[in-house]
């Protein structure tokens, strides 16, 4: 290590031995030639461009795509650690999946006085058009990526929950692919558990939510704004593992009551419609009457129960950072148990008090939009200037039910590779979660984000973030 971190460092104790769980890869790493090691540094950001692996930045004049900067020194956690995880993560996304059919039905948690009304009276997320419907297999949140992070050997946060479209895992698959490209030996020495099979077992899992009635095998599409939308890579890459057709909403239609596509052989049904256009742009018909990328009259066939859209439209209501900040109640409501992976603590703006504590603190806290993503619409108060400070005050002031705030974590630290050798950044991990009547299936491991600049705490590839492979050691 060339630099030494004062947050908790999942490879080094204090005493700068290694950590049980990187005990395998750090034998094997300090066997290497460090100039091979730089070789393949630079292998890897080839591959990456070779592949196409990119996203799309909004509302810049740069280059629309850039590489997403992939760092090649794994995240090992150990078997014991992920049990441990799993089973706070299966307990929070069925939780949220029980909480979005009560939302829509007889909103029971809210009449124990357990959350407030206003938590979907005012949230656009909500849909008046799922009130009183239940989508096949009475599944709401198909695939889920629950944001977590790390402050010390035990205690982990979660951090946001992504419901709507979580994306990523296209370069969870690929970063695990490169590795074990580059590296194939450190895998016959350290034993990790797979995960390429998650396009499998995600067409498996929308399968068993196709409606009632279809007979033989679904036929499951993948429905994408096109190629502009800043995901595209992601939505090609799942169609094509999962052998799913990549659709665009000109592509199908409405027609006998279901939603067909557009083939060589005139239209043909589809059965389940992995979606990655949100709500407002789904249906013309119901929702922004000026969006050509859904598809008029879909919301007519889902609600007649013939066709399944993953996720269900108004499972926004689970990204909302005001929603967030109830979970603990909601975890315990419909699980009868306290949550086993703790929230991170919240003030809620639109409450008197918590607004005057953070507007007197502003300099020490995160606030956050409680609609934001992707690091944007954000303040992180310690590293921000007095003029940043008092501009977003005005706005937390004019409209502070838009906003919670935070503590700043000291986040845990992995080392990335660098020209001097290995270095501490911070990282948060988002576990990819599939739902299905047949039940929670969890992918071993997930997609690592990292703050590639020293002491930053912006992980987002949008803010200049990057990756790592994640790996779970078998038993």
């Amino acid at each position: 290590m060339t630099e030494a971190s004062a947050n908790f460092d999942e490879m080094y104790t204090d005493d700068r031995s290694v950590r049980p769980a990187y005990k395998g890869y750090c034998q094997w790493h300090d066997q290497q030639d460090p100039n091979w090691l730089k070789r393949k540094h630079g292998e890897a950001e080839s591959n990456f461009r070779k592949t196409g692996i990119t996203f799309n930045v909004y509302g810049e004049d740069e280059a629309e795509e850039r590489l997403i900067p992939f760092d090649m020194v794994p995240r090992i956690i150990g078997a014991n650690e992920w049990r441990k995880l799993t089973r706070g993560i299966e307990q929070r996304v069925s939780a949220l999946n029980a909480f979005m059919y009560d939302l829509y039905h007889r909103q029971e948690i809210i009449r124990a006085g357990r959350v407030p009304a206003r938590l979907f009276q005012n949230n656009e997320a909500w849909l008046q058009q799922m009130v009183g419907f239940t989508p096949p297999g009475g599944v709401y949140t198909h695939i889920v990526g629950i944001d977590l992070v790390r402050t010390g050997p035990n205690d982990w946060f979660v951090l946001e929950d992504n419901a709507r479209t979580p994306s990523g895992v296209s370069y969870m698959l690929e970063n695990r692919e490169t590795m074990m490209a580059m590296f194939p030996e450190l895998f016959s020495q350290v034993q990790v558990e797979p995960v390429a099979r998650y396009p499998r077992r995600l067409a498996k899992s929308l399968a068993a939510c196709a409606p009632q009635g279809v007979k033989g095998k679904p036929t499951v599409a993948v429905l994408t704004p096109g190629i502009y939308n800043s995901a595209y890579f992601e939505h090609a890459f799942l169609a094509d593992q999962m052998g799913a057709e990549l659709v665009e909403g000109s592509d199908l239609r409405v027609v006998d009551g279901y939603v067909q596509m557009r083939t060589t052989r005139g239209y043909e049904r589809l059965d389940v419609i992995y979606r990655r256009v949100d709500d407002e742009y789904l249906d013309p018909l119901t929702f922004s009457p000026d969006s050509v990328l859904g598809i008029p009259g879909i919301m007519d066939v889902y609600r007649a129960g013939n066709v399944t859209i993953a996720n269900a439209p108004g499972t926004g209501v689970c990204d909302d950072k005001a929603v967030y900040s109830f979970m603990p109640e909601i975890v315990e409501f419909y699980t009868g148990e306290k949550p086993l992976l703790p929230n991170v603590q919240t003030w809620r703006c639109a409450d008197d008090d918590s607004l005057a504590y953070v507007l007197d603190n502003l300099e020490e806290l995160v606030v956050k939009e409680v609609h934001g993503s992707g690091g944007y619409g954000m303040l992180i108060g310690p590293t921000s200037s007095k003029k940043e400070i008092a501009e977003f005050r005005k706005k937390l002031s004019a409209n502070p039910a838009n906003y919670i705030a935070q503590p700043t974590l000291a986040l845990s630290t992995t080392p990335i590779f660098t020209k001097k050798g290995l270095a501490p950044r911070h990282v948060d991990l988002r576990p990819f979660v599939l739902v299905s009547p047949d039940g929670i299936d969890i992918t071993p491991g997930g997609l690592t984000r990292v703050a590639l600049k020293k002491d930053s705490l912006v992980v987002n590839s949008s803010q200049g973030g990057g990756t790592k492979d994640t790996w779970v050691l078998k038993d």
